[in-house]
């Protein structure tokens, strides 16, 4: 039979009336060109009244389907912290006992289908090599956030500390000027955590060069028996976790608050860092917070600088009033803030260089003919 003159629909119910007034159904089946498989599926769907044109394929419901009072959540922790991703919501609503949670992936496709991801920031997030101290307090890591305009036409400048190892934020320090900061604020990171091993800052005036020299703080640290670090001019990845912690400062409160005062920052900063510490997980540290890794050091402030024994095995020279060090037929700069304190002179093996030593730190190495200083690193001996 030919099926052309009529409609789907139309032919579906003249196979019904055939079948009913037939006692050979595969016959029938025959006639209309279809499968008896076919055929009995039309003929129940006949009887339960339901239309005879073709039903969508897609099923009814959805098992996996995420419940909306979820999306909601997810949603609205995505709002309320717009730097997140969908590994540190997921990650957040599980410590916060939520149960039932959907995957990394189909968090992601909500924030994508709502809209919550800027493209051009998603294709920056690619993966990367860290390097880690193994320990806390190994290293601190140092930086002042780029300044920020205040409502009241005034610039903040937060001093920033971090723990290379835990990523937890030591101290937000922020400040109308970079000035008188640095040695104020790592004595209250100091009273308040220990001492770390080592701190990496850049090689910005506050924290390294003074005058060709050496600042107050890398004195201050080598008193404390603490290693300045400071890393590669123009090469900032050296202080890589500083740097993103600065990117995140930025994406999760800067980006979208705005302060009238120095106060009203401080307080915003505060609890940034606090949910920065105890709420928000690091994929660097297996979806532990900070707090959940960083231990104080066990290296308390002391409240006094005691005076420094050198060895006697080399000759120990006073800096003079100029910054100067004279021994032998050279007199060399060394650097004004060492003004009146005393280093030691130690030679090298083969007598072509020799190395200026302040309490148990090798400070600076010069030409033994010439007396060109070589370089000013400081590394412990």
């Amino acid at each position: 039979m030919s099926w052309e003159w009529r409609s789907v629909e139309e032919q579906r119910a003249a196979f019904v009336i055939a079948a009913q007034n037939c006692n050979n159904f595969s016959a029938v089946c025959r006639t209309f060109g279809i499968t008896r498989k076919t055929g009995y599926k039309w003929m129940e769907r006949y009887k339960a009244g339901e239309p005879m044109k073709d039903q969508s394929r897609a099923p009814h419901s959805i098992a996996n389907k995420t419940p909306v009072e979820m999306e909601e959540r997810i949603l609205r922790v995505r709002i309320e912290n717009p730097g997140w991703g969908a590994k540190t919501i997921r990650r957040v609503l599980e410590n916060e006992g939520q149960k039932a949670l959907p995957c990394v992936k189909t968090i992601n496709n909500i924030l994508h289908r709502y809209g919550c991801i800027d493209p051009e920031e998603s294709a920056k997030r690619e993966p990367f090599v860290r390097y880690a101290k193994e320990h806390c307090n190994d290293m601190w890591q140092a930086d002042f956030k780029g300044e920020f305009l205040m409502n009241n036409g005034r610039y903040c400048f937060p001093l920033d500390i971090i723990d290379d190892c835990s990523r937890f934020a030591i101290m937000i320090k922020p400040a109308e000027t970079t000035a008188n900061v640095v040695i104020p604020g790592f004595t209250a990171a100091f009273q308040e955590y220990g001492l770390p091993k080592a701190v990496l800052s850049d090689n910005g005036a506050q924290f390294a060069g003074y005058k060709q020299g050496y600042t107050q703080f890398e004195k201050w640290l080598m008193n404390l028996d603490v290693l300045p670090i400071h890393g590669r001019i123009k090469h900032p990845q050296t202080q890589g976790k500083i740097e993103r912690f600065h990117r995140s400062m930025k994406s999760e409160l800067l980006k979208y608050h705005s302060f009238d005062n120095l106060n009203e920052a401080n307080d915003a900063l505060q609890k940034w860092k606090t949910k920065y510490n105890t709420i928000r997980p690091h994929e660097a540290l297996h979806m532990l917070c900070p707090a959940d890794v960083y231990v104080p050091s066990n290296r308390k402030f002391p409240d006094k600088i005691e005076d420094y024994t050198y060895s006697g095995q080399y000759h120990v020279i006073k800096v003079n009033s100029w910054g100067y060090i004279r021994f032998a037929h050279f007199q060399v700069y060394l650097s004004q803030t060492m003004i009146g304190e005393y280093v030691e002179f130690r030679p090298s093996e083969d007598d072509k260089t020799f190395s200026i030593c302040y309490r148990n730190f090798k400070i600076a190495e010069y030409d033994a003919a010439t007396g060109v200083r070589l370089n000013r690193r400081i590394s412990r001996l």
